[in-house]
């Protein structure tokens, strides 16, 4: 641990509130136990989960720091007992269940990934949330094969566009949808087949019109309320949907008989209470699969603005506005 020293700056909630509770303070830097790594980190990516954790919805998993932040990019310098695949000094990405928004931080080794060749520290701190929550749910558990029909909603988030980029790379018909026609263009322009403004048309009916009535093989939401309903007239017979949130809420009326006529499969997961076991399933299926399209630029992170650390406040602020496409990323340093 030489030349680590015993203090960094951190943020921390200093109460359940708006992007003004968080504020910079002093906090020990965490040591490494046995299987994990200690992360010099230099930028770290802000999630919803995160927000919804400022505002106290959203607590962390039981024995994990109250320190925000979901994935970081940095550099290694500190292992634990028994880390085998990665060194001090490596340049690694990180899906961690707290404490990214530091200047330290610290990882099970089977989560830690190294940066994907000639993406910068923000591209790789702005990869191991989205795409680990995509890989999982749109091919896993939602089994998206070539050729099928795919939608998802908010198309211009970082799950949205980060999806987007999977879908087409992996050879789908890809339909998005966001709420302002420059959002609808952004869609366009990671990939989508058809971008639908949700606000001034009934993506519904855009969407059997676009694939000639049959509907959307598998459907990424992460709205639920009244999209749980319309989801499922959306979906094709046999369709799958996939639930990674509820961000209007519990749907108040849902019609089952819709669900049984056409036989389809309404599923839903979270990731960050997962074991470690089941993430690095995920981190090995992402390095295979995912990295080479990575290291050629084929998939990018789309980084919507960068705040420092200190202004993570700000950084919230950008995203309750909903105005960002792609991600926002905290640098540290």
């Amino acid at each position: 641990m030489d030349r680590v020293p015993e203090t960094m700056t951190a943020i921390a909630i200093r109460e359940p509130g708006g992007p003004e509770v968080l504020v910079p303070v002093t906090r020990p830097v965490p040591r490494p136990d046995a299987g994990e790594v200690l992360i010099k980190v230099e930028a770290a990516g802000v999630n919803r989960p995160d927000v919804f954790q400022r505002q106290g919805n959203y607590p962390p998993p039981k024995g994990v720091t109250d320190i925000p932040g979901l994935e970081i990019a940095g550099t290694v310098v500190a292992i634990g007992d028994d880390v085998e695949t990665v060194a001090v000094g490596d340049s690694v990405l990180s899906l961690v269940p707290g404490g990214g928004y530091a200047e330290y931080c610290v990882a099970a080794e089977e989560t830690v990934l190294p940066v994907p060749s000639g993406l910068s520290m923000v591209e790789a701190a702005a990869v191991p949330e989205t795409f680990f929550t995509v890989w999982s749910n749109v091919f896993d558990r939602g089994k998206l094969k070539p050729g099928e029909r795919f939608l998802v909603h908010g198309g211009t988030s970082g799950i949205g566009t980060t999806a987007i980029q999977l879908a087409k790379a992996f050879g789908a018909f890809v339909i998005a949808t966001a709420g302002s026609d420059d959002k609808l263009v952004a869609c366009r322009e990671l990939g989508a087949d058809v971008a639908i403004n949700y606000r001034t048309s009934d993506f519904v009916s855009v969407v059997k019109e676009e694939t000639e009535g049959r509907g959307a093989d598998l459907i990424l939401d992460m709205v639920g309320g009244s999209y749980v309903e319309r989801n499922w007239q959306a979906a094709a017979v046999e369709g799958r949907i996939v639930q990674i949130a509820v961000l209007q809420g519990p749907s108040e009326h849902v019609d089952f008989r819709r669900l049984m006529m056409k036989r389809l499969t309404h599923t839903g997961s979270t990731l960050r209470a997962r074991e470690i076991a089941f993430k690095g399933l995920i981190a090995e299926a992402l390095e295979g699969n995912v990295w080479p399209l990575l290291a050629d630029r084929t998939v990018c992170p789309v980084i919507d603005s960068t705040f420092a650390l200190q202004a993570a406040a700000d950084a919230h602020a950008r995203m309750e506005s909903s105005g960002h496409v792609g991600k926002i990323v905290l640098t540290v340093g």
